[in-house]
């Protein structure tokens, strides 16, 4: 059983797991902890991951995560891929055929204005919701980024059904 994914010859398998991820739950979950060192789950529906084991995501709302980083950086991504078919495939299968989920860990870097390639990003994964109320509110006026450089990727392990991954 192979818990660890390597983070550099996996990178676009674990690309193409959170983009699957976002598409059934529309947001990832980041862990961070706090000066007492007490844990925090923050669900962020704008990160990004680049082509070479970096991100970044939109800080319009996360409260918490900026005052983690000041005093400690290290944060862990779970993206779940929460598809109902993908799940009931496995289940009658009685194996995965792709991570259900996947963990990386990293640290957050500093904060800065989002370039325009950036915003086209989030702009086309939002494209579907362009006319919708909600969607201006939630995503316009996105103007900074905090990037995330990422050291290591794990598969969450669920026994015999993910054994083989």
């Amino acid at each position: 059983m192979r818990n660890n994914l390597n983070i550099k010859t996996d990178w676009t398998a674990i690309r193409k797991h959170f983009n699957l991820s976002f598409r059934s739950n529309y947001h990832v979950s980041i862990a961070s902890v706090d000066k007492d060192n007490t844990p925090t789950v923050t669900p962020v529906g704008s990160l990004f991951l680049n082509d070479n084991q970096t991100g970044f995501y939109f800080e319009k709302y996360p409260e918490k995560l900026p005052k983690h980083a000041e005093l400690n950086p290290n944060i862990c991504v779970l993206g779940v891929n929460s598809s109902t078919l993908f799940w009931l495939k496995s289940l009658f299968m009685n194996k995965f055929t792709k991570y259900p989920g996947i963990k990386l860990y990293g640290q957050l870097g500093t904060k800065r204005i989002a370039t325009d390639r950036e915003i086209k990003r989030l702009q086309r994964r939002m494209k579907a919701t362009k006319y919708l109320k909600g969607n201006s509110y939630l995503w316009g006026n996105m103007q900074y980024i905090r990037n995330i450089f990422f050291t290591k990727s794990e598969k969450v392990n669920l026994g015999e059904m993910t054994d083989h991954l």
